[in-house]
This record gives C-alpha cells, structure tokens and sequence, in this order.
C-alpha cells in the first residue's frame, strides 16, 4: 500500500508558487490499479517520483507498506560511464538478487546486443527506455509506477517481449499510471483519479474520471 496523509507539496516559479498537492490524502491498495488524470505541468510526474520516494512532501506523510518501484522511464541510479551489463550487476547487488539473473534478463528484454557492453551514456533515448524498462521488470516489485505511459519504442520484439512479462506481473502487482491522456490508462487502470488545483479527486472507473477531467478542459 502507497498513503498520503495530508500532503502538501509546491513550487516556487520564479513568479509565484505552484501548488501540486494541497493538503491530500489518499491510497493506493494492492489489487486496485490505479490512473490519475491531469494536464501537463501539473504535477504528475511530482506525485510520481514522490511515490517512489524521489521527492519529498513539503508536509504530510507518505507511507510505503509494499515494494515500489522506481518509475518507468527513470534512470536515477544508472551510470552512464559504465556499461548496461556493469549496471544491472550493480544494481542487482543493492536490491539482494542474483546479478547472473538480472544481468540474462535485461539483455534478453533489451535486445541490444553488442550495446549492452558499451556505456549507458552513449545509448538513443529509446535504447535507454528499453533499457530502464527491462531493469525495473527484472527486479519484480508489488506496485509498479509509470508516467505517461509504455516507454515509445519503434522495437516490435521489444514491445512484444516486455508487455507480454508486464501482463503477467500484473495478475499479481498493482500499477499506479499518470497521464493526461485517458487513453493512456485504459489498458492498466481499474480504478481513476483526477488532479485538479491540488486536489485528488478519486473515482471507482475511469469514465467517472473523465467527465471531470474533460469538463471545461
């Protein structure tokens, strides 16, 4: 279980201050996935990464009851001076798993063939999207948090490989997704949320949602 309990979190512009969350609290329960709506620049990657714990709130309390991932897409953690194999070794060591395992996981997922032994710092964008997105399947947690979406990759194998183990590490973790695409959460969500003036406004489906969402959008 991921809850925020009287939440508080904003930003200094430069201008004036931008609210994200004002005083909010909610859950996320196992089993019930979850999509929070809300437009660019509103926050959804901050709710995100204040999850996983990358963020901190300016008050309130956040508790964590379950394993959380680190978000989709997110490359904290990664050396870009060493290579993909150096990495998941690396990273398979701090998580108390078996670096040979993470290590043949990523780079059958991946697909990158020669690149996996060359720096992370000189991968495409979608080449480290693959590659963020094989290591996070690899280390199997019990919520899994993604902003915006599958990564976009032009990979047919790839795409293939990785929403095929997503699907079935579904059937028993739960996904919390942002995006301001409804679209976009159809696939993961079974339960939605809207953002609006740092506010969370919960729903039991997403269509509820996104009347609210779409209402003088």
């Amino acid at each position: 279980m991921i809850e925020f309990d009287y939440v508080s979190k904003s930003f200094w512009t430069g201008k004036q201050r931008k609210v994200i969350l004002d005083r909010a609290s909610f859950r996320v329960e196992p089993g019930r996935s979850v999509g929070i709506l809300a437009p660019n620049g509103t926050g959804k990657t901050t709710i995100i990464n204040m999850m996983a714990g990358l963020e901190k709130p300016d008050e309130g309390e956040i508790r964590r009851t379950s394993r959380v991932s680190f978000p989709l897409g997110f490359m904290g953690g990664v050396v870009n001076r060493n290579s993909a194999t150096e990495n998941c070794r690396y990273i398979a060591t701090l998580y108390g798993l078996d670096p040979d395992y993470v290590e043949a996981f990523c780079r059958w997922v991946c697909g990158l063939e020669e690149y996996f032994d060359m720096p992370v710092g000189t991968y495409s964008q979608g080449m480290k999207a693959r590659f963020s997105f094989a290591l996070m399947l690899a280390l199997e947690f019990d919520i899994y948090l993604i902003d915006e979406g599958m990564p976009s990759t032009t990979d047919a194998e790839f795409n293939r490989k990785a929403g095929s183990i997503l699907k079935d590490r579904l059937k028993e973790a739960t996904v919390v997704i942002v995006s301001h695409q409804p679209q976009v959460l159809e696939r993961f969500a079974s339960t939605a949320a809207v953002l609006r003036d740092g506010k969370l406004y919960q729903f039991e489906t997403l269509e509820e949602a996104r009347r609210l969402y779409e209402y003088d959008a």
